[in-house]
């Protein structure tokens, strides 16, 4: 549990820091950093409006579990894992969404 709690503090942190970083060519953005401390759920959410459009979209999605943390969603070109390592967050202990078998359906 105590590995949870860190890697909550962790993945907060960096949501935090990133949802500073406003893209250059999108002004009118909001960011909002939603956490989800009980089901161990954190993700930044982008959204706003370009060229008369408008967006909404998790920019990273993050799941601790068993002491992991899944990477649900990465929409930038940051090299993930070594970002989270160099947070604190072992390669080992960092799971891309990607790289998970594909889930059998039954019916």
């Amino acid at each position: 549990m105590a590995k949870t709690l860190k890697y909550q503090q962790l993945l907060i942190q960096f949501l935090e820091k990133y949802a500073k970083v406003k893209p250059a060519n999108w002004k009118d953005v909001e960011q909002q950093v939603i956490t989800d401390k009980q089901h161990h759920h954190y993700q930044l959410v982008r959204m706003g409006y370009q060229n008369k459009t408008y967006f909404h979209y998790p920019l990273f999605h993050f799941d601790i579990v068993e002491d992991k943390v899944l990477v649900r969603q990465n929409r930038t070109d940051m090299d993930i894992v070594e970002a989270l390592k160099e947070l604190g967050i072992p390669k080992k202990d960092v799971i891309l969404y990607s790289e998970l078998p594909a889930m059998e359906v039954h019916a």
